[in-house]
């Protein structure tokens, strides 16, 4: 199996770029209590989910927790269902009913946004499962935080998925905290990517700063994968220059730690390499980065506009074929149907 044709890394840079002007933007708009709930944004981590976007085909599954907005993003979400979404808005990728936490967008099979802690570590493995079944040669990239590496289900997934020998790739997006607590006093390990170990599932430490470290590394397990189905671990090194959530101000660390991470910024790493290498000049730097600021602009403009979810729909997609409280049996149908041909 030949892996497939490098995507273009200028392309590559707008996309972190993309991320990193709508979490921006986000952040702004929360502030504005123009979003409400949890915001959980992803400054500083985009090298690891671009990259590995990268090294995989459309048509692989992707799933990940709560930090989601750059992994729809990244998969071809545009932005303005993306901030729709926040917004609670009738033409965001989840219908407004799912918020920050619950990006979803099935047609470029990214399968969530999951708020539980390591709770879709098993749906991971039922992805990987059907693709293997049916004899596909799909992979399943199943990102998750350090903290949910402690939690049971991370555990009973795993033992499952080496006893399957199932084709996911186990992407533990390691930032140094769970939430507000260091990663050395939640974990008795010194190395995450050992926990892997315990399942006879191989595993990788790769540094999350680095764009073409990820891609290349997922790009070589996944060809791996698709020759022969096998499950993969990889805890990728990375940092989030911002508090847990919007509402956390972080001061669990100190501002050096914060500033030596700020020099390893993945966007002006890969910017310099690309500098260097004569692919990329200044000019066209700018020219990239003010069509992200337009892009995400336009983007809350448009759910600004948006129309919310009538009040009578709220339950659409929580119950299939049964009646819901305050609607009628012909609604509740015509719902289950919506809801049935999203889906198919």
């Amino acid at each position: 199996m030949q892996r497939p044709e490098p995507r273009d890394e200028v392309e590559m840079l707008a996309l972190m770029l993309l991320i990193r002007r709508f979490e921006e933007r986000a952040s702004q708009q929360y502030q504005a209590q123009k979003i409400g709930g949890f915001c959980h944004l992803y400054i500083g981590q985009e090298a690891v989910v671009v990259g590995a976007i990268a090294a995989v085909r459309d048509d692989d599954y992707v799933i990940t927790a709560y930090r989601d907005h750059a992994h729809a993003l990244a998969r071809g979400t545009s932005a303005d269902a993306c901030m729709a979404e926040l917004f609670g808005k009738e033409t965001g990728c989840s219908r407004g009913l799912g918020g920050s936490m619950h990006f979803f967008d099935r047609s470029r099979h990214m399968y969530g946004g999951h708020a539980i802690v390591g709770a879709h570590v098993p749906l991971a493995a039922g992805m990987a499962f059907a693709s293997k079944y049916r004899t596909e040669d799909r992979v399943t990239l199943c990102f998750f935080g350090d903290g949910a590496i402690n939690q049971g289900s991370f555990h009973e997934a795993l033992n499952l998925i080496a006893l399957f020998k199932l084709p996911v790739v186990l992407i533990c997006e390691n930032n140094l905290f769970a939430m507000g607590t260091s990663v050395k006093r939640s974990t008795s390990l010194k190395q995450i990517v050992d926990r892997a170990e315990g399942y006879d599932i191989p595993g990788e430490i790769v540094d999350g700063m680095n764009f073409r470290e990820v891609r290349d590394k997922l790009a070589e397990i996944v060809c791996s994968i698709r020759k022969d189905p096998h499950p993969a671990f990889v805890e990728i090194r990375t940092y989030r220059y911002r508090g847990h959530s919007m509402s956390d101000p972080a001061s669990y660390r100190t501002k050096d730690e914060l500033e030596k991470y700020r020099l390893d910024d993945p966007i002006t790493r890969l910017r310099a390499q690309l500098t260097r290498e004569g692919k990329l000049t200044n000019e066209k730097f700018d020219q990239i980065d003010k069509h992200a600021k337009e892009t995400v602009l336009a983007a809350v403009k448009f759910a600004e506009k948006s129309p919310e979810l009538p009040l009578e729909r709220l339950y659409d997609y929580t119950y299939v074929n049964s009646v819901v409280a305050g609607v009628s049996p012909a609604k509740s149908k015509e719902s289950a149907a919506d809801t049935a041909a999203t889906t198919r």
